[in-house]
């Protein structure tokens, strides 16, 4: 079992920035963060294997956000800068459970979700 317990999320202006903090307790292998707006489905925002090697980004926030893990802590990080109203969700870290990619952009490959945190965009 593996949990996961998000931090970091606020309010902030267009064009601010935020990082987001995901405290994982056991191996989580490949790990990814999740969105979902009201009245939206939970979509893909980025993702990250074990080692860090391999990162995977939406379009919608390619160039503006930064996954990264420091294993020794059991910790994932998503640095989101130029925030745009848009941005404005509820974001979930997730666990793979495995190393494999398989799925890495699908919610449903993933095992394990924190509780999610609320981020706000202000225009």
């Amino acid at each position: 079992q593996v949990q996961l317990v998000e931090s970091g999320g606020g309010l902030v202006q267009a064009g601010g920035s935020l990082r987001l903090s995901c405290a994982a307790s056991g191996r989580s292998y490949a790990m990814g963060w999740f969105r979902q707006a009201p009245g939206k489905e939970r979509e893909f925002v980025a993702a990250i294997t074990w080692s860090a090697g391999t990162t995977y980004y939406s379009d919608s926030v390619k160039g503006r956000f930064t996954i990264s893990r420091d294993n020794a802590k059991n910790t994932l990080y998503l640095q989101m800068n130029s925030l745009k109203p848009e941005d404005t969700a509820v974001y979930y870290c997730a666990a793979k459970g495995t190393s494999s990619t398989i799925g890495i952009y699908d919610r449903g490959h993933y095992a394990y979700w924190g509780q999610g945190t609320q981020v706000t965009v202000s225009s």
